[in-house]
């Protein structure tokens, strides 16, 4: 059998806040969305600018460090496999969802000593991030 990759690695901003909910046999999931830009130079001279949309889902204790320390405007490192789901409405419609489902999440904010960051901020270095 052949060898095959699903590796995703995107670094962007969170369009709105996470938003945490529990399966059924009570396993957290949280989902939220990072947009990443890209900017290039036309053969005219002219900057362009595209943004593309990530859909994200985290789960189990990754999910609640995610509901927990990112907020809207945040800016991430997020790591993980591209994944479609399929679903058919209650009028027959069939959708599809691709979706980046997260197995590593990183930070990059800045932290201000001005803003509480719910961090015990007496650490010279900083805290040890379970993340």
């Amino acid at each position: 059998m052949t060898r095959s990759l699903n590796k995703v690695i995107i670094i962007g901003n969170l369009g709105r806040d996470p938003e945490m909910r529990y399966t059924s046999n009570g396993k957290p999931i949280t989902t939220f969305s990072v947009a990443t830009s890209r900017t290039w130079v036309t053969s005219d001279g002219d900057r362009r600018e595209a943004t593309e949309w990530f859909n994200v889902v985290a789960w189990n204790n990754l999910a609640e460090i995610c509901n927990q320390f990112l907020r809207k405007g945040s800016r991430v490192y997020v790591e993980g496999h591209l994944q479609t789901r399929q679903w058919e409405d209650d009028k027959g419609c069939r959708h599809y969802r691709t979706e980046l489902v997260a197995n590593e999440m990183l930070i990059l904010d800045n932290r201000s000593r001005s803003e509480p960051s719910g961090f015990d901020e007496s650490e010279e270095d900083g805290p040890d991030l379970p993340f």
